[in-house]
């Protein structure tokens, strides 16, 4: 029988030390699959008016390589093609609204959104929110913000508004293929509201046509509706082509009605470690960071906390 000496049990023992601190470390999930991280600019939409040139430069500076504007902010397409050259931001995407508006770009001209697209070099238009029905006034009650009348009004919609809302998307997603461009949709709490056996994300997700219609999972919103975002992927496999990474606190009690804790990515609830690995196995291949108000700190330190935090995180 062969006796394992001290001696050799040490050296043994050295070995593996060495082996694990010679292991290279898991690498960044962004960087492992090549992917920019991005930033839905709503969050520094008060610095971009403001500051429109200064905020980009400074959000390039943060280290994101790309950009999804809320709107053009009165400002050409041109204008943010040279503003977004000058810094090395790149601009995959848009929010724009769905009916037409009394300056900037909508769902509502196609053609006039086309080209400005073309300009700035963005393949996915997004259209943010739902459309309201017509029967419904779009004034605000006494004591009640936009987005409380967004909440109010999407408890009253009932199902046959959803799959209007869907027929809506395939249109205008049609519309946009011709021009060489995909229509997402992004999600917020509301969509989540039960109707009927089902819910109205339900509605829009089944009554889409995957060819012209894709969707944007905002998961601060979908956790803030007490669903689980891991779940969801699954239940709608390769629907979700982009997402916005978003946390919420603990305190952020499920809800339909636009409500949630923010925080920086990384300083929530929501687990990124799993989340993001099903999302990119599951075809999401935009990804940006995005933050409610209200804040803490300054938006643009926020942001650079949640990106500090995603740009080293090993998944």
């Amino acid at each position: 029988m062969h006796t394992v000496s001290r001696r050799d049990l040490l050296l043994a023992g050295m070995f593996l030390a060495i082996q694990a601190h010679a292991a290279p470390a898991a690498k960044p999930f962004f960087r492992r699959v090549g992917i920019p991280l991005g930033l839905q600019l709503y969050t520094v939409g008060d610095d971009m008016k403001r500051d429109f040139a200064g905020t980009l430069a400074a959000v390039s500076k943060i280290g994101y390589k790309t950009v999804e504007p809320a709107g053009l902010l009165d400002h050409s397409p041109a204008e943010w093609r040279q503003a977004l050259d000058a810094v090395q931001l790149k601009c995959p995407s848009i929010h724009v609204a769905p009916r037409a508006q009394k300056s900037g770009l909508s769902l509502a001209d196609v053609d006039a959104l086309a080209d400005a697209a073309h300009t700035l070099g963005i393949g996915t238009i997004v259209c943010p929110a739902f459309n309201f029905p017509d029967r419904f006034s779009r004034e605000l009650q006494p004591g009640e913000g936009f987005a409380q009348m967004m909440a109010r009004l999407a408890a009253a919609m009932n199902a046959d508004d959803w799959k209007a809302n869907a027929d809506f998307l395939n249109d205008r997603g049609a519309a946009l293929k011709k021009h060489g461009l995909r229509l997402a949709y992004h999600n917020h709490n509301v969509e989540f509201t039960p109707i009927g056996g089902t819910t109205a994300f339900a509605l829009l997700v089944e009554g889409t046509d995957p060819n012209v219609v894709s969707f944007e999972m905002d998961a601060g919103w979908v956790v803030a509706a007490g669903v689980d975002p891991l779940s969801l992927l699954s239940r709608y496999p390769h629907r979700f082509t982009a997402m916005h990474v978003k946390d919420v606190k603990a305190g952020t009690k499920p809800n339909f009605s636009l409500q949630l804790d923010p925080c920086e990515v990384g300083l929530g609830t929501i687990d990124w470690k799993t989340l993001l690995p099903k999302a990119y196995a599951d075809g999401v291949r935009q990804y940006y960071v995005e933050q409610e108000p209200p804040y803490a700190k300054p938006p643009l330190e926020s942001v650079g906390i949640s990106f500090k935090y995603l740009d080293t995180l090993a998944a």
